[in-house]
């Protein structure tokens, strides 16, 4: 009976391929790597000035919180007396998310980089649970930024993220990209095929 011997180089390419699957098998995602880079994090109220510094944290104080009225905030303006100059809202985001009412207080928000182009399904999941984010949060950064202003948002044309809950509970994305004359606020849905590129910034809580 003829016995069966493996070539030498054979065996070492199947020893590389197994140690390659099985590293493949440990990281996350089945392989792919994370999309997004930690950045810092912000500290946002809407109950103070643009500016003001938030009251240290006092463990026996009870949060405040009062009614944000989406469509009261999110309103084309450009004019000098406009709290956030924006230039233009997205039929969608007009639709989904301008009619929703949220309460609100205080926030600390984690910013994040996209270190390669992503589709929202992507990023959202490397956030992990803690990716959702109110208009509210998303009004308190603009405000600081009311006229393009540097700060935490990009205004250099790339977008900035967040995943945010439109009026019917459903999980969409809220875009803003600084326009030169304005701020631009769109919207789509978590599984749009829609590709953010590289470099774009990403709120979560």
């Amino acid at each position: 009976m003829r016995r069966k011997w493996l070539n030498p180089c054979l065996v070492s390419v199947l020893a590389i391929w197994a140690c390659s699957a099985a590293a493949d098998e440990n990281r996350p995602d089945n392989g792919r790597s994370a999309s997004v880079v930690p950045g810092d994090r912000i500290e946002c109220s809407l109950k103070r000035k643009t500016g003001e510094p938030l009251d240290p944290p006092s463990t026996s104080a009870i949060p405040q919180t009062e009614a944000f009225v989406a469509r009261e905030h999110f309103r084309e303006d450009i004019t000098p007396a406009a709290e956030v100059k924006i230039s233009w809202l997205g039929a969608t985001f007009v639709r989904r998310f301008a009619v929703k009412v949220e309460t609100t207080g205080d926030t600390s928000l984690q910013s994040y980089v996209l270190k390669v182009p992503s589709s929202a399904t992507d990023i959202s999941g490397d956030l992990t649970t803690r990716d959702e984010t109110k208009l509210a949060d998303v009004w308190c950064l603009l405000r600081l930024q009311a006229n393009g202003e540097s700060g935490a948002l990009d205004i250099n044309s790339a977008p900035n993220i967040f995943f945010v809950r439109d009026a019917m509970g459903e999980l969409g994305v809220v875009d803003a990209l600084w326009g030169g004359a304005g701020w631009e606020i769109g919207a789509s849905p978590l599984g749009s095929q829609q590709t953010w590129p590289r470099g774009a910034r990403v709120f979560s809580r």
